[in-house]
Formats: C-alpha cells, structure tokens, sequence
C-alpha cells in the first residue's frame, strides 16, 4: 500500500498579504493568483483554498481558473525551466529530438522537475526565434542551433554554476 503523500507546509500569512494587497473588486482573482504564484513559485492548494475564503469565492471556481490558464502551476518547478520550442520551424529541425535528449540527460519526462529541483523541462509551442531552429530556452537565456552535444554541456554548465 502506497503512503499518503504529504503536503508541504506552506506560510499562509504570504497569501494573506497577497489578498489585502491585491483584493479589489471581482477581478482581482487572476492578479492574485499571479503574485501568489510569484511568491510560492507555484500554487499550493492550501493557498488555492486561502484565497478562495479571502476572495468570497467558491474554492472550484479558484481551481477552474488555475487549470484553465497555462500560466498556473499546481506542482513546483524547478530553479531553471527549460522550454524547448516545437514550432513549425523546431520541429522540422529536430525539435522532438532536443526534448528527448533534455529528458535523457536530466532523467525526467516533458512536464517534471528533476529531483534536485534544479531543472523543469517543459515543451512549448513557440518561442519565436525560428531563425534559430531548434531552440529552447532556460529561463530568459535562448539558445539556438541545438543538437544533443550542445544540450549535455548546457546541462553541465549549468549544473557547475550550482555547485560553485
């Protein structure tokens, strides 16, 4: 029998800034979904809940917004996100191929986050860098032209500047 996972305990007078802040009228959900996720790095259900009761609103109806805009994240993530481009330029260079040397390399599937916490790959429909194909990017930093040479030392430097 698999052991009931544990939540993470989570400081939940963040969200209680984030609601006085933020709480102005019936359109104040999103912004403070936004800064809460700011704050966590993702949203928590025990925030999810908090700002429900903070906002007078069903706690669904929080949920149904977080699921529904790409921009939410109910998992954490990790220090560095990798986003790997599969538009139409990507793909045709190799894009899939990028993706499944990032998730050899770093041992995890499209969507997770290493164990360390250190990387998140994520595979995303455009970054708008075609010229470049294929591409991804680790946090705000692009890189083009990649192939899984280029991948595997992106990953060792990036582990080095950790670890220095």
């Amino acid at each position: 029998m698999e052991a009931a996972r544990v939540e993470e305990s989570v400081d939940l007078s963040v969200a209680d800034r984030i609601i006085a802040e933020h709480a102005s009228g019936s359109g104040s959900l999103i912004p403070v979904l936004q800064k809460a996720q700011e704050e966590y790095g993702y949203l928590p259900k025990q925030v999810m809940d908090r700002i429900a009761r903070g906002l007078h609103l069903p706690p669904a109806s929080v949920y149904g917004v977080v699921t529904f805009y790409a921009q939410f994240r109910l998992k954490p993530v990790g220090k560095h996100i990798i986003r790997v481009c599969h538009g139409t330029a990507c793909h045709v260079s190799g894009a899939d191929k990028i993706t499944e040397s990032f998730s050899r390399d770093l041992s995890v599937e499209d969507g997770e986050t290493t164990s360390d916490r250190l990387f998140t790959l994520e595979s995303v429909a455009c970054l708008g860098c075609c010229s470049l194909a294929p591409v991804a990017m680790v946090g705000e930093e692009t890189f083009g032209r990649l192939d899984g040479v280029a991948v595997r030392r992106l990953i060792k430097d990036y582990r080095k500047q950790e670890s220095a």
